[in-house]
């Protein structure tokens, strides 16, 4: 066992003894006096972002952000940490803030390993980053990993180079919205839905009864609004896709990263690192410091590291049907949903 294993394996004691010391100090209370009012907070608040430098020796910063899982305001589910995880907006917003701040940082690198998300979310992330290279006048370098479909690559149009894996899968521009029709499953289990409205559309895309025709046709007008926003920033931020090219890829389909460089989509098959040398080279910083910003606890090594603690993954959420529209709103998309 390494000296960094070690550390982490204390670390994880001391919080169980914590732990344990409260639910001790609980336990003695209720049978010393009978009853007792106790606070205990078995979850960590989020603590500030820290610098780690991963390699490099100057001058200037490299800033490599994370930008990973499924793009919405949410919450992120723990995954059975006791550690307080901050929604991918708010940490993306605090990360481009805390670089903002530092005259070091010449340029960014955007990590995208992501299917998409809600069509607001990608949006905000795009617009935070455009106001970052405006702010700061910085270049901006996005890498795909293993995805980077739909509001991915939404978030990717604000970069001003864009590397893929050639693996990578991207492409999937376009907007989605589902709802689940459970009127006959609702009637099968003798259950009846019953609404007072003030207006015939009130309830519009309601899981307890189809859409009707009429806002079908409301809703594809939306669809469509948000489709023609998707293909403005794409040909705002890819000034040498053809017509053509856009013809191609506004249909939906998904892509390999070898295709998408044919198509224009991006402009260079590679991996991280050499997204990292085109950030430095265009910054004209060729020593610079590569950097992430982490929490406290958090495991960084090297540039594929996380910026915090450990979450379920995209996967695990379009499992568990949280992007799906369990609650009353419906939900418009810029997601693969294969």
């Amino acid at each position: 066992m390494n000296g960094k294993e070690m550390a982490m394996k204390v670390r994880k004691k001391r919080r169980s003894g914590l732990l344990v010391l409260y639910l001790a100090a609980a336990l003695f209370s209720v049978s010393a006096f009978g009853c007792a009012f106790v606070n205990v907070t078995l979850y960590q608040p989020a603590l500030p972002l820290q610098e780690k430098v991963i390699e490099g020796e100057g001058p200037g910063k490299v800033l490599v952000m994370d930008v990973s899982g499924v793009l919405t305001y949410d919450e992120e589910k723990r995954g059975g940490s006791l550690k307080e995880q901050v929604n991918l907006v708010a940490r993306v917003k605090e990360e481009l803030g805390k670089a903002a701040q530092d005259n070091e940082v010449k340029a960014l690198v955007l990590r995208i390993n992501t299917p998409g998300g809600t069509v607001s979310a990608s949006d905000l992330l795009h617009h935070e980053i455009m106001q970052f290279k405006k702010k700061r006048k910085v270049k901006v370098v996005a890498c795909f990993l293993g995805m980077a479909t739909s509001g991915g690559y939404y978030v990717a149009s604000a970069a001003d180079h864009i590397v893929a894996q050639p693996t990578t899968l991207t492409g999937s521009i376009g907007t989605i919205a589902l709802k689940f029709n459970v009127q006959g499953l609702m009637e099968k289990v003798g259950v009846e839905e019953e609404t007072v409205k003030s207006g015939n559309k009130k309830d519009m895309w309601s899981p307890f009864r189809p859409a009707t025709s009429e806002e079908k046709v409301i809703f594809q007008r939306i669809i469509d609004e948000y489709q023609s926003k998707f293909l403005e920033v794409v040909r705002a931020g890819r000034k040498n896709m053809t017509d053509s090219d856009l013809t191609t890829v506004k249909d939906g389909r998904v892509f390999s990263g070898t295709q998408a460089f044919r198509l224009h989509l991006v402009d260079e098959l590679g991996y991280l690192n050499d997204a990292v040398q085109w950030a430095r080279a265009a910054a004209g910083v060729p020593k610079a410091q590569v950097i992430i910003y982490y929490r406290p606890g958090t495991y960084v090594d090297n540039i594929y590291s996380k910026s915090q603690g450990e979450a379920l993954n995209w996967a695990d959420r379009l499992q568990q049907g949280e992007l799906l529209p369990q609650r009353p709103e419906p939900r418009f998309l810029y997601l693969w949903l294969p």
